[in-house]
């Protein structure tokens, strides 16, 4: 935990600690909540405004009609 947080790549730490792939040490970035938590404070709100698909009459009458 200590060589993630200190930015050592996830393959070397799983060369060092015999792993067979990356995979395997992937779990600790997975476990690492303080990690998360850095993560997800250097996210923005996503600028773009969320839409929503609106159904017209045709479709509407076409899945009626199934």
């Amino acid at each position: 935990m200590h060589l993630l947080q200190s930015g050592v790549d996830i393959s070397v730490i799983a060369l060092w600690l015999g792993h067979e792939s990356p995979t395997t040490t992937h779990q600790y970035v997975e476990a690492d909540l303080a990690m998360k938590e850095k993560t997800l404070s250097r996210l923005q709100d996503p600028q773009i405004p969320s839409r929503r698909f609106r159904a017209n009459d045709s479709l509407l009458d076409f899945l009626k009609n199934l």
